[in-house]
């Protein structure tokens, strides 16, 4: 009888127990830090100077995102603004003259950039393309004349497409990435635009250096 009231006696410990086991795993499960994610997307803003150019203010800027496709292939968008797609020739014509003309583009375009490697330096290669709008300007002509030029220049403003090719190499710690690489440009217009190029081609070459973060 004794034995039969000290069993029943202990019965409620288990219960108790099993509800402590379980508070102690959850505790742990919850407590227990998650597995760290690699960042699989990015943003930057950029400065760039076209190279080969008479024109000593031929910046450009802009900002661009990515993300990845697989370990090594991203996708690539892009907008910004070139400050002058004229090709060196042209841009001999008028440095003889007061006269200056310039053509620069607001852009937005989207491609593949394919990348080497999975460190802090990782290189890379891409190409994209888009829509450009091409404005023609119009300076050293004296400031009177220069507003009425360019008030009727705005009027004949194009939209074009335009690809790039490029590549550079990407510095990465942590989420902090640095950008530096060449990008050459291309726009495809027709018509009296496409004729200020003196038969060669609107292009620019450009070296760039952009600034972001990856997430």
């Amino acid at each position: 009888m004794s034995a039969l009231s000290t069993s029943n006696s202990q019965l409620p410990i288990y219960p108790a127990l099993l509800v402590v086991s379980w508070a102690i795993v959850l505790l742990l499960c919850v407590s227990s830090p998650a597995p760290a994610q690699e960042p699989h997307a990015a943003v930057q803003g950029f400065g760039g100077l076209g190279v080969g150019s008479l024109s000593t203010t031929n910046a450009n800027f802009g900002g661009a995102i990515t993300g990845d496709i697989t370990p090594n292939i991203q996708f690539v968008g892009e907008a910004g603004h070139v400050g002058n797609v004229l090709p060196w020739t042209t841009q001999a014509v008028f440095a003889v003259t007061p006269a200056r003309l310039d053509l620069s583009a607001w852009y937005g375009q989207g491609g593949v950039r394919f990348t080497a490697g999975s460190g802090a330096v990782r290189p890379y290669g891409e190409a994209s393309a888009g829509i450009s709008r091409l404005q023609p300007h119009v300076s050293g002509i004296g400031s009177g004349l220069s507003v009425v030029a360019n008030t009727g220049l705005s009027l004949l403003d194009r939209t074009a497409p335009i690809a790039t090719v490029g590549g550079g190499v990407t510095l990465q710690a942590g989420s902090f990435m640095a950008d530096i690489g060449y990008r050459h440009r291309r726009v495809y217009s027709n018509g009296w635009i496409d004729a200020l190029a003196l038969g060669d081609t609107l292009r620019t070459n450009e070296i760039r250096v952009g600034l972001g973060f990856r997430f």
